[in-house]
């Protein structure tokens, strides 16, 4: 049995331990804000990703270039998250000219459902909840859109996608009612040139 350290020695040794735990933890801290961090810059070259509605039928977004687009990418848990902005939304599209000039893209995350039998129910509760909303709701059955614009699970993320194809506004979580006047200003600004 070894004698056991004097007490001076096992304070140095238990602080040096808790700098490295504390190390640790900032570290940690720092690469989950960092996540947040990945969205697309404003000014980013928009990824050309690929998501498909409940029937298969495939969108690439480079299809809705030349039209603003706003991503609107959530999942089961965080669909209420931007109602708020959603609602506007509506209110704005009401007119023909904001309806036919800008390209909405609502993306649902279903990559945790991308199994038999799951895949057959996930698609039924899409195509109702898009005759709910009057407008497609498309799947991103893989993740592989959320990785292309680096987008973070279990929140929502709003994305705008200027005419040329360039970011303008890429955000997680609920917007404040700052954020989302920017979101429909933008809108505004690129419908009408």
């Amino acid at each position: 049995m070894q004698p056991c350290p004097p007490a001076s020695r096992r304070r140095g040794v238990l602080a040096a331990r808790l700098r490295s735990v504390s190390s640790a933890a900032a570290l940690s801290l720092a690469l989950i804000s960092g996540a947040a961090l990945a969205l697309p810059s404003e000014g980013d070259r928009a990824p050309n990703a690929r998501v498909e509605d409940a029937d298969g039928r495939a969108l690439q977004l480079k299809a809705l270039q030349g039209k603003p687009i706003l991503i609107v990418y959530e999942d089961k848990d965080s669909k209420t998250q931007n109602q708020a902005l959603k609602d506007a939304l509506a209110k704005l599209t009401k007119g023909d000219r904001y309806r036919r000039g800008i390209a909405v893209a609502a993306i649902a995350d279903v990559s945790s459902y991308d199994f038999w039998p799951a895949r057959g129910f996930v698609k039924d509760a899409i195509r109702e909840e898009s005759r709910k909303v009057g407008g497609t709701i498309y799947c991103d059955w893989d993740g592989s859109f959320r990785a292309a614009y680096k987008l973070r699970r279990g929140v929502s993320n709003v994305v705008v996608v200027g005419k040329n194809g360039h970011v303008l506004f890429a955000a997680e979580g609920a917007l404040k009612p700052e954020s989302q006047s920017k979101v429909l200003d933008l809108l505004r600004k690129e419908v009408e040139g």
